[in-house]
């Protein structure tokens, strides 16, 4: 039976995609096959995003190490996710912008429509939601609202993971993030992404984590990524 992770947060632009691409990669690096026909992969990237961009980047890899497939219009495979045969780990990229029911509405905060039904039913499988938030003010709020209407209700478990924070920009935006956090007493990953060039450009080159240069700037990129996914294994 697969575990299922899920990248999730109201608000777009804070790297679901990147998260869920290169978590994939590095799970399948150290748990799964090569991806070749030889060597099948066990580790699937599973998109209900109707932009697709983690199938889109995907499709640029020469020699994709995991499975990746377009999935938001298949509610009934979306309910079997766990089913998936020969595949142990899945990782789910859902929709840049969840559009929640007005605040007032808490029997049913993801609204209607085929969106809404694509998370819920990714939702009722997940094992682990991972939360991206980026450091900056107007993520925060957002954050709140996914915890607070959507994980905390169903009793789901989860780690909210601080993403992109850009070394050059000094320490006070990413410390503001971390303790925002903390006063919210949320379950937090301890390893912080930090925002590389080489993340931004790696799906037009079709990379992904893995196959970055072990040397440098790319070398740090990587070892966040490796160090988040085996945080999550073990949490």
């Amino acid at each position: 039976m697969a575990h299922v992770y899920v990248l999730l947060n109201q608000k777009g632009g804070v790297g679901k995609s990147t998260l869920a691409v290169n978590l994939a990669a590095v799970t399948a690096e150290v748990a799964g096959g090569s991806g070749s026909p030889d060597d099948p992969s066990n580790v699937a990237a599973v998109s209900i995003d109707p932009q697709g961009s983690a199938v889109w980047w995907g499709s640029r890899v020469e020699q994709l190490p995991f499975h990746v497939v377009q999935a938001h219009e298949d509610l009934d495979g979306l309910h079997r996710l766990k089913e998936l045969p020969g595949i142990d780990h899945v990782f789910v990229d859902t929709p840049g912008w969840i559009d929640m029911a007005p605040e007032d509405d808490m029997h049913d905060p993801l609204g209607v429509g085929p969106a809404a039904d694509a998370l819920r039913a990714v939702l009722d499988c997940a094992d682990h939601v991972v939360i991206p938030i980026t450091p900056e003010p107007l993520s925060f709020d957002p954050t709140v609202r996914t915890i607070r209407k959507v994980v905390t209700p169903r009793s789901l478990r989860y780690t909210v993971v601080l993403n992109a924070w850009d070394p050059r920009d000094g320490e006070a935006e990413r410390d503001e993030t971390l303790e925002f956090m903390r006063r919210n007493q949320w379950s937090c990953a301890r390893t912080v992404i930090r925002r590389y060039k080489v993340h931004s450009r790696a799906s037009l080159n079709g990379q992904v984590v893995t196959e970055y240069a072990s040397s440098g700037t790319t070398l740090r990129a990587r070892e966040d990524f490796y160090k988040l996914a085996l945080e999550l294994r073990v949490s």
